[in-house]
């Protein structure tokens, strides 16, 4: 791999096929003979369906089938499939139980989208109302301890002796910081197509973040082979989290075209989209943190729970971070859950890092303040050399150098210490900073590449693309390794017939599946360098094969480069259809000997209408140090998108509901604020690039979702900078700066 393309800002490969309509969505597909569902939801919190008139949708035109708790298929695998920890336990409407307003207890399939969606409405249920539990305060003496991830151990983590910390720290802060629900709203919605070829294969198209876990997930609630299921899912418009777990409209529209006999499909409004496929939690967070005059951190505790729905298992792990990012003594963490009439929440961009970083910076933000302290300073005194909470070396750590190419780009040493310092005619302005930090963790993965006598080349691996940039930069990765221009490699991912791809999520994709992709190109080059040397019929026979260098699809001599051929002379002389190489990867044990994480730092400007109470952010200054940055441009376009999602966090996003009957009030984009580009101050955003030799074979580390940590809590110490009121409850809207 000779590095020429790793690291340049190659243009998306997918970008033409994405603006000349090209790429083709899931909803997009119409195989033969299709019909359309729609899905009847519950409109009560809690209870159970009595009974439901189905008459009058039957006989509407173009009706095939209305299936209700009634009539509804059985999995053949629900009790194996129910067994196993974290999966949804999806409403398939295999009894009469709701659980919360907008739960699915009906499919209507008609020939037209139109008819489905018009006999839905005539249907009519009557329920057997049960006790809701809606307020979060008050069910909060029912907390439970919060459940492992995937039936992992809590979360929770204790190293020394808090109070005894907490005795010695003179300086004390103890705060509570909430976040509130929110929702991913992907541009695509998810949508379904399910296609019975026979009554033992079925091909489903699907806007999942995974296809081989949807196979897996299927094969086991259908109870059939893995082998005679196909999932396709070769383009997604955003997923953030809600699109890595199946939902229940999937397993509905299975089931459905197993019973009508033909391929059916199911796309999600956008209201639905609030209410069906999972969301972010509402966290209570307490924190307490004891210091030395001097700044050094004595005591952290970091405490709290969040919501979950009454029939699933999953945590917020908001305090993970507290473990690890600082360098104290004394800490101790735990969490618990309340559970509530609510639909179940799922992993959403930084699941457990972004609300967790919101309430540990904004608390040292408190600290320093009370220290009258430079945050920055705080930070850097408090700095971790190595992970506390598992006492390994970091595999690579780059925090500090963030610290000081942020704070220079930004201006920081120019900050003054007091809040309300800083003004320009009505508007207060505020400096904030926080630091950022996720994990880097990858899986397994495999890759086939071949090249092909016309002397390109093909790379198959079946991940998924959710718009972040994977096919470009595994097209990179394949090329270098191929010594091939990147505009000969066709990049195939999102079908689950391709070599095992990860899922993409936990910001661990491109890590995963770089290694098999260079594994499977570079098992190619070898091929072809033995074929040229080991030809009477080559420039290059007789050679050794260390002397055989590659560019640019060609062969040459390391002495001489006019000695040589090209890969397509050479498949196409020896009459080869292609020449084939795979790669794997895996975790190994050297690299469980460090932490590897990725760090960065936000210093945030914004500027509050005193009068109104309005708070914009004009300005941003983000470092990131993530390990060995694949793409510049992709990259930047991925931290970006990261800092503008924590914006949306930070000012404008909530999910509420009604608190009289649990229906999600803000069901659209016009009443759930997401930023739009008016929104969105200059970004600058700057890579400390890391050779890291530990964290995996290319240094590579996940950037994903590190720019959502901290981002939240930078605008909020801004706020207080600017205005003195510190705010602890998101989104920071204009009532609680009035």
């Amino acid at each position: 791999m000779n590095g020429k393309l790793i690291g340049n800002p190659v243009d998306r490969v997918d970008g033409r096929l994405k603006v000349t309509g090209k790429a083709t969505y899931t909803a997009e597909n119409h195989p033969e003979g299709m019909v359309y569902a729609a899905i009847v939801q519950s409109t009560v919190p809690r209870g159970s369906v009595l009974r439901m008139q189905t008459d009058e949708a039957e006989k509407a035109p173009g009706v095939l089938k209305v299936l209700t708790p009634r009539n509804m298929p059985k999995p053949a695998g629900l009790a194996q499939y129910s067994a196993i920890p974290m999966l949804p336990k999806l409403p398939v409407m295999q009894d009469s139980e709701v659980f919360y307003n907008g739960q699915p207890i009906g499919l209507v399939v008609a020939d037209t989208f139109e008819r489905a969606v018009h006999a839905a409405s005539l249907v009519r249920t009557t329920y057997v109302d049960k006790p809701a539990i809606l307020d979060l305060e008050k069910a909060r003496a029912n907390a439970q301890p919060a459940p492992g991830i995937f039936g992992g151990p809590p979360p929770g983590h204790t190293r020394g002796d808090v109070e005894a910390g907490l005795k010695t720290g003179p300086v004390r802060v103890e705060a509570t910081y909430v976040t509130p629900a929110e929702t991913h709203h992907p541009m695509e919605p998810h949508a379904t197509v399910a296609v019975w070829n026979d009554p033992e294969h079925l091909t489903l198209y699907d806007t999942t973040q995974g296809v081989h876990f949807s196979r897996q997930f299927l094969a086991l609630l259908l109870a059939m082979p893995q082998e005679n299921i196909r999932v396709l899912s070769p383009f997604l418009g955003g997923g953030f989290g809600c699109k890595g777990l199946p939902w229940g409209h999937v397993v509905m529209s299975v089931l459905a075209a197993k019973e009508v006999g033909r391929p059916v499909k199911v796309v999600l409004t956008r209201q639905q989209m609030s209410m069906m496929v999972g969301y972010r939690p509402t966290t209570v967070q307490k924190v307490e943190l004891a210091a030395s005059p001097k700044g050094q951190l004595t005591a952290l505790r970091h405490t709290g729970f969040s919501e979950l729905s009454e029939q699933d298992s999953f945590a917020e792990t908001f305090t993970a971070v507290s473990n690890m990012l600082y360098a104290c003594p004394n800490v101790t963490t735990s969490q618990q859950v309340v559970r509530l009439s609510t639909s179940t929440p799922t992993f959403m961009r930084a699941p457990g890092e972004a609300p967790g970083t919101f309430a540990l910076e904004s608390a040292l933000d408190e600290l320093a303040h009370q220290l009258k302290m430079d945050p920055l300073e705080l930070r850097r005194i408090n700095h971790a050399d190595k992970d506390p909470e598992h006492g390994r070396p970091w595999s690579s750590k780059s925090l500090l150098e963030c610290y000081r190419v942020g704070a220079e780009r930004f201006g920081w040493k120019k900050r003054p210490l007091a809040p309300r310092s800083l003004r320009e005619g009505d508007k207060l302005i505020g400096w904030g900073m926080a630091t950022a930090t996720f994990p880097a963790m990858r899986g397994q993965a495999a890759a086939l590449a071949r090249v092909l006598p016309d002397g390109t080349a093909v790379v198959q691996c079946g991940g998924a693309d959710l718009g972040t940039g994977a096919y470009t930069v595994f097209t990179q990765v394949a090329a270098d390794a191929l010594g091939m221009s990147h505009q000969k490699v066709r990049m195939e991912m999102g079908d689950s017939l391709l070599p095992l791809g990860p899922l993409a999520g936990g910001s661990m994709s491109t890590a995963t599946a770089s290694p098999a992709i260079q594994g499977a190109a570079a098992s190619v080059r070898e091929q072809l360098v033995k074929l040229a040397v080991a030809d009477k019929a080559s420039p290059l026979h007789g050679l050794a094969e260390k002397d055989v260098l590659t560019e640019d699809g060609r062969l040459f001599s390391r002495k001489d480069k006019s000695r040589g051929e090209t890969y397509a002379q050479l498949l196409t002389r020896q009459q080869l259809p292609h020449v084939e190489g795979k790669g794997e990867s895996a975790p190994k044990e050297e690299e469980k000997k460090y932490s590897g994480h990725a760090f960065g730092a936000h210093f945030v400007e914004v500027r509050v209408d005193e009068a109104l109470g309005t708070a914009r952010v004009s300005r941003i200054v983000s470092t990131m140090a993530a390990g060995r940055i694949l793409n510049a441009k992709t990259a930047r376009s991925q931290i970006s998108g990261g800092i503008i999602f924590g914006l949306g966090m930070a000012l404008t996003e909530e999910t509420l509901r009604d608190p009289r009957n649990g229906r999600v009030m803000t069901a659209d984009l016009a009443d759930y604020h997401v930023p739009v580009q008016a929104d969105v101050p200059n970004i600058d955003v700057q890579f400390i690039e890391e050779e890291d030799k530990f964290v995996n074979p290319l240094g590579i580390k996940g950037i994903g979702e590190i720019a959502t940590t901290g981002i939240a809590a930078a605008v909020a110490n801004a706020v207080f900078h600017a205005t003195g009121k510190r705010i602890r409850e998101l989104p920071i809207t204009l009532d609680k700066l009035m």
